[in-house]
Formats: structure tokens, C-alpha cells, sequence
């Protein structure tokens, strides 16, 4: 898996005259800790679960990443998902190193007692690894403001005072910023709206999306409320499709209760499997769930002619170059979905301020940051004549590159 990430630093590398230092840097993670915690289960028992955190690169300043909770995640995943932070945060120009962290566990499976002991316990276990200065989580797959608020607390008892710039992410009362509910989906609309005429994209145009998660509701939503149609969507339990369009509050109200596919064989809606969803005829493509799902073995059904990717690396490189000799455009996820990471950004400047800002103010500096990076990538890509993930990728090696190289490389390797 981190071998196919590297595979887009190599490629972004031909495109600039690197020192070899700045390669072998970011080659590898700067440091990986894995741990085993163990907690007390309501029956009485004591059941352990492997746990992580990676903090890949903290050249342009502390590391920065989310805590996922999921049954097959490993470490190889957390050093991945920890190098595409770092070249996301670049990407938008933060003062932020990629991170990331993660627990194997099913967290449906826990009890909230059980999951709030978890959540204590991984931080626990990596309090002398994050920090305000060093390493700063934040939700990701399967965790919440909730998770994010026992871990805030957590730290604050161990430190001895409260520090609500340690995570981002939390709810509204220990911290969090307005505006960090959506975000990711809202960084991916605001890039659609600047790119809308570039790509071809207009109100009425269609619309799939995989995955009806947190990024997936709020994008449906977003973009139902500019005119485009949502056709078709997917969960963990299935698909469903209608080419004249779903009722957004009737989708977002079945998945409330437990899934979209409750949707199936009414007012035309036909169930799809999860798989079909990719091969759908619209205009827009949305994976908004979790790596790898778009494939050598289905891309060359991707009928879409524009993909905005608001999952973290849900097309493989090999699904790239079929998308790319299809002529499908790619809206990166190093930069499609850093709406997150931008506006926990935003909430960690306003801890250390003491001073928050309305919700109208959160999202007018990201649209501002979405649009300013979306032009420079966009212009980047029709000047080098690469693809915008490419493009990205060179946008985001190059402020790293200066970075690393403005600190001297004796402060990474010795002679």
C-alpha cells in the first residue's frame, strides 16, 4: 500500500530538480509507535486491540492526522494514510506534517462505555507523542466530536490543565470549531463550483456517490442544494439508483435509520450492489469511502467523466491510467478532500487564540484556500500538460522540498 502511494512521489519528482535528500527524506515515515491497549470490557473481562500512530513528516511544522477505528486496519495503512497528509497539508499550504493513527477494532461491536475506555486508552498509551507542538489528531473512519472529546479530556487529565489544541475535531463545548461537521464535503463542493466550467460540470448535471458516510451526506446535500441530481448512492449495505433523481431528505432520513438500500422499489428507485454504483451513467463520481475501490477490475466501467475524490486513495494507480486513457478527470484526494484538515486547522488556531470565529467566517477563509490551491493545480496541470493528481503532487514536492532544504540536511541525516 505505501508502495503504490510512493509510486505518485516518484512520478512528481521528474517534474522538478530535487536534491537526492529531499526523496530519501520523505521516502519513509519519521516515526511509527505501536502499542497494545487493553481495556476492561462490561462483562468484566479484559480484551486487548493493536494500535498506532505514525508521524510521517514534520518538516513544515506538527504532525496532523486522524484516529480511525476499524477492524482491518494495520500499519502499513496508518504510514500511508500518514504520507498523504503530509503532502495534503502542503498541498494547502499549512504549517502541518502528515500523521495518523488507528486502532483494530469493530467499534460497532463495543458498547459506549467500552468505546470511551478505548478512546482513553489509546491516548493513554500515545500521550508523549501527541501534543498541541508535536502531533495533533482528529476524527477519522468510525470516530466522532464525541471520541475526539473523551481523548481531549483524557490528555488534559494526564497533562494537568486543559489543552484543547492537542485534537481537533471536538465537539463545539470543549473547543471545536463551527464549520468542522461538513467540512470535508464542503472543501470538495467549493473546488467543483470554482472548476464547474472547466470540467463540464453544471447545475442538472448527475451525480453518484460511494459511500453515504459523514463526506457523503454532506456532499449530497451540498450539491443538491446547487441543482445537481444525485442518481445513485451506496453504504456498507448496498446501492441504490434512480436516474431522475433521489429525494435528498428521504436518503438522509433512510440512512438515519439504518441504510439507503430501505429506499429499494419505491418511486422507481432500483437496488444496485455496491460494486454496479462505480459503473453508473453520470456525471460526477464521488468515492467517499475507503481506499481502493475504484480498480484495474472496474475502472474501465467508470462511465462518470469526472471523479472528485473525497475518500482517502480510492483509486489505485493502475485504475489511474485507464481512468486517464479514458479521459476522465481526477479531482485528487490530496486535494479534494483536505476541506478536513483545513478547517481543523482552523479550529487549532482558534484554541490557541482563545477566540472563535461565526460559521460564515470558517467557511469563507476555506472556500478562499479551496479555490487559491484548486487554480494553482489547475494551472499547473495545463502548463506541464500532467494530470491534476500529478500536478498535486508537484504543487505540494516542491513546498516540501523548500522546506527540507531551507532547514539544512544535517538536521535529518548524519555525514
Amino acid at each position: 500500500m505505501l508502495d503504490q502511494a510512493l509510486t505518485r512521489l516518484d512520478e512528481a519528482a521528474r517534474h522538478l530538480d530535487l536534491d537526492a535528500d529531499v526523496l530519501e527524506k520523505l521516502k519513509y515515515p519519521r516515526e511509527t509507535t505501536k502499542v497494545r491497549l487493553m481495556i476492561r470490557m462490561d462483562d468484566g473481562s479484559r480484551k486487548s486491540f493493536m494500535a498506532w500512530r505514525c508521524r510521517y513528516d514534520d518538516t513544515r511544522g506538527p504532525t496532523k492526522g486522524g484516529i480511525r477505528f476499524h477492524p482491518a486496519s494495520t500499519m502499513e495503512e496508518v504510514e500511508t494514510l500518514a504520507f498523504w497528509m503530509t503532502f495534503k497539508c502542503a498541498v494547502m499550504n499549512l504549517p502541518y506534517g502528515g500523521g495518523k493513527g488507528a486502532v483494530q477494532v469493530d467499534p460497532h461491536t463495543l458498547s459506549k462505555a467500552e468505546l470511551e475506555r478505548l478512546s482513553r486508552a489509546y491516548v493513554q498509551a500515545f500521550s508523549k507523542i501527541i501534543g498541541p507542538d508535536r502531533d495533533i489528531p482528529a476524527p477519522d473512519v468510525y470516530t466522532n466530536s464525541m471520541i475526539m472529546g473523551w481523548m481531549a479530556d483524557e490528555y488534559a487529565s494526564i497533562v494537568g490543565e486543559a489543552t484543547p489544541a492537542v485534537i481537533t475535531g471536538k465537539p463545539i463545548a470543549l473547543g471545536g470549531s463551527l464549520g468542522r461537521d461538513d467540512a470535508t464535503a464542503r472543501g470538495g463542493y467549493y473546488l467543483i463550483l470554482r472548476l464547474a466550467e472547466k470540467l463540464g460540470l453544471k447545475s442538472g448535471s448527475t451525480v453518484a456517490i460511494q459511500g453515504l458516510g459523514n463526506a457523503g451526506q454532506h456532499i449530497a446535500r451540498l450539491l443538491a442544494s446547487e441543482g445537481y441530481k444525485i442518481v445513485a448512492v451506496s453504504d456498507s449495505k448496498g446501492a441504490i439508483h434512480d436516474p431522475s433523481g433521489l429525494d435528498i431528505a428521504k436518503l438522509l432520513k433512510a440512512k438515519g435509520q439504518g441504510s439507503v438500500t430501505g429506499l429499494a422499489g419505491s418511486e422507481g428507485i432500483s437496488a444496485l450492489s455496491a460494486d454496479d454504483l462505480i459503473s453508473v451513467d453520470c456525471d460526477l463520481l464521488v468515492p467517499a469511502a475507503l481506499e481502493d475501490m475504484i480498480h484495474e477490475g472496474n475502472a474501465a466501467g467508470v462511465k462518470a467523466k469526472v471523479v472528485l475524490e473525497l475518500a482517502n486513495g480510492p483509486i489505485t494507480p493502475e485504475a489511474d491510467e485507464i481512468l486517464t486513457a479514458k479521459n476522465v478527470v481526477v479531482l485528487p484526494d490530496i486535494l479534494a478532500n483536505a476541506g478536513g484538515v483545513t478547517v481543523s486547522y482552523f479550529e487549532w488556531v482558534q484554541n490557541r487564540q482563545g477566540y472563535y470565529w461565526p460559521v460564515e467566517d470558517v467557511h469563507a477563509r476555506l472556500k478562499a484556500m479551496m479555490e487559491r490551491e484548486g487554480d494553482a493545480i489547475w494551472a499547473l496541470a495545463q502548463d506541464k500538460s500532467i494530470a491534476l493528481r500529478s500536478a498535486a503532487y508537484v504543487h505540494a514536492l516542491s513546498r516540501l522540498a523548500g522546506a527540507i532544504e531551507a532547514h539544512g540536511t544535517q538536521q535529518f541525516f548524519t555525514s
